[in-house]
């Protein structure tokens, strides 16, 4: 066993085979540095951070402090994995080197891990290196390219912690009665999705005894709190590249405007910090089903309130589909054909 080993790596996205490496490193130093670079072609459709990256891997070895996690903001350093280059500038992997040990304070006496299939593993280079080159076997089963290239095909590659940066939400909303909760139960049985739930009725469950008689202007804002924390835990626990949002902070924005004849400024905040990635805005001209809850049953006011979300949406530069059809069957498959072509990218 060797006293400190450095393991340098782009992890994005973080997958099993990532970890099932730093663990073969780990079993063989007393101390593992795990260096986050950044992605040199990110993904277009993510946005991920280094911080992002440490999160996951923090979260991963949580419990394992022989592990120890550095972020440097450098590109073309010696990862662990292979690269394309056929031949290995050995000067100049030995300058990458001794700054990654500089920059980072890092003991100069450690090795680098590398995959077996490595360059820098080859007899006739790894002795003119200045670290001990050590090797893991190789992760055939795990593709870091192609994981990178399509998360969403190898969802189940990717490590559970980095999961919630991988799914898209998408919300689906509408006046009352238009369908969209059994829309949400439906599409979210189809895809094996986690879903969040509208905060709104259950708020007035728990917290006003199931009317809405004594809902008021203050109760807007913890509402909009717990379907913030409602997504977040769906996104922490997403079972599919995406997760369902049963209403969202517009609608609950519309139902303020519409009761108490203003504007909330932290709903406002809510819509635009909290931006999810899809929006499908079911047409509010299905049958009206009274379920002793609902308020808004005239034609003039789901009419009204149809262009007050509209209104609200266009207000804070987001652009819904809408999906008009009045028939429950029809809807669903739209539904499903949005999501396949746009979100999935089927």
């Amino acid at each position: 066993m060797v006293d400190s080993g450095i393991f340098i790596g782009v992890f994005e996205p973080l997958h099993l085979g990532h970890l099932r490496s730093i663990l073969a490193a780990a079993g063989i130093c007393k101390n593992l540095y795990v260096v986050i670079i950044p992605q040199p072609n990110p993904h277009p459709d993510f946005n991920i951070t280094l911080q992002d990256k440490a999160r996951w891997l923090q979260m991963a070895c949580a419990e394992l402090p022989f592990i120890q996690i550095r972020i440097l903001d450098s590109l073309e350093l010696p990862v662990h994995e292979p690269q394309n280059a056929t031949s290995v500038n050995i000067e100049l992997t030995n300058q990458k080197l001794n700054f990654v040990i500089e920059t980072l304070a890092l003991p100069p006496d450690s090795v680098l891990f590398t995959a077996e299939s490595h360059p820098l593993a080859q007899p006739d280079i790894a002795p003119s290196l200045i670290l001990k080159i050590i090797t893991t076997p190789n992760e055939p089963e795990f593709d870091t390219q192609a994981i990178a290239q399509n998360p969403i095909a190898n969802w189940d590659a990717i490590h559970p912690v980095a999961r919630r940066d991988y799914t898209k939400t998408v919300a689906i909303v509408g006046g009352e009665s238009s369908g969209k909760t059994t829309l949400v139960y439906k599409l979210a049985n189809y895809y094996g999705a986690s879903l969040a739930l509208e905060m709104g009725r259950l708020y007035v469950g728990t917290d006003l005894g199931g009317r809405e008689t004594g809902l008021q202007y203050s109760d807007y804002a913890p509402i909009a709190l717990n379907h913030a924390n409602a997504i977040r835990e769906a996104r922490a626990n997403a079972t599919a590249p995406i997760t369902f949002v049963d209403t969202d902070f517009v609608t609950t924005q519309a139902f303020c405007e519409e009761y108490e004849g203003r504007t909330h400024p932290f709903l406002a905040a809510c819509i635009d910090e909290f931006c999810l990635d899809f929006t499908i805005m079911l047409d509010n001209n299905t049958l009206w089903v009274a379920d002793g809850m609902r308020s808004l049953g005239s034609l003039d006011a789901r009419t009204r309130f149809e262009q007050r979300l509209l209104n609200i949406f266009e207000r804070h530069q987001i652009k819904p589909y809408l999906i008009d059809k009045p028939d429950y069957d029809a809807r669903y498959h739209e539904a499903i054909a949005f999501i396949d072509k746009y979100v999935l990218k089927k």
